[in-house]
């Protein structure tokens, strides 16, 4: 399959369609347009509709001054996302040091060019937010904290001389030290997610209507059949009655006793 088109800072993925037309004493006419592709990135599979989640911690340390430590736990819903969406993120950040730190989240997009048995890395920031700074002692939740993908190209993940992936970074700024960060990987794709649960409920809401509409009611108890007195007179019954004998070589035909044949008539639970 064509790799997705793609304009980099080193290098690009560009298609075109080249026409000429040769007429004899006439000059050729060319004609160049260029043309899109896209590889399409189903996010609904399994792989990219796995949770993601990490933790991490960090103890900082001056000379021989030991302070408590940074914790950083966060999860998001799933690995595959479509630009536009929101990435809802839940994280918990304690920090027990004597500093005051700032929780931090952030989109990368990662671009890798491979020529020659050489590769060159360029990273750069898609989208961020910022959370409340926190002092010492203090802890911070995010509870669905919404981070925006703006309108990015899709991932790269199948081409052979550049690679486009993303990442969602969850980090904590801490002055004077290394930030604690964990990387959470993204995928960028092209077909949004499904509403599977929506769409249940949508055609579950429209069966119930036509139901009602037909008037398809089932009774709650069913009418008990009239009985044997009811439907076959006297006359009718001495004269069906077979004699002793034949009734005797049927019941020795059976397997089991004539009673066990009879169905009986129960109302529905």
């Amino acid at each position: 399959p064509l790799a997705t088109s793609f304009e980099g800072r080193h290098g690009s993925v560009r298609y075109w369609v080249k026409a000429e037309l040769h007429r004899p004493w006439f000059l050729p006419v060319k004609l160049k347009k260029e043309f899109t592709v896209f590889e399409h990135i189903d996010i609904n599979t399994p792989s990219l509709l796995s949770p993601q989640a990490g933790t991490k911690e960090k103890t900082l340390c001056c000379w021989f001054c030991t302070s408590g430590p940074i914790s950083l736990s966060a999860k998001i819903e799933r690995k595959g996302y479509t630009p536009g969406e929101s990435i809802q993120i839940f994280a918990e950040i304690e920090n027990c040091s004597s500093r005051v730190v700032v929780p931090k989240a952030a989109i990368y997009q990662t671009q890798a060019f491979y020529a020659k048995g050489k590769m060159k890395e360029v990273k750069q920031l898609v989208a961020n937010l910022r959370g409340e700074s926190l002092s010492s002692g203090k802890t911070e939740t995010w509870n669905g904290k919404q981070l925006k993908i703006p309108p990015v190209s899709p991932s790269i993940l199948d081409c052979s001389i550049i690679r486009v992936e993303y990442s969602l970074m969850v980090y904590v700024d801490i002055p004077g030290a290394m930030d604690l960060f964990l990387n959470l990987p993204l995928v960028i794709g092209t077909i949004p997610l499904h509403p599977f649960g929506s769409r249940t409920s949508s055609v579950s809401s429209q069966c119930s209507m036509n139901m009602n509409w037909l008037g398809l009611t089932l009774p709650e108890r069913p009418e008990a059949p009239p009985s044997y007195a009811e439907v076959v007179t006297e006359e009718e019954r001495q004269s069906s009655l077979a004699p002793l004998g034949a009734c005797d070589d049927f019941e020795r035909a059976l397997p089991g006793p004539l009673f066990a044949y009879i169905q009986e008539f129960r109302f529905l639970p």
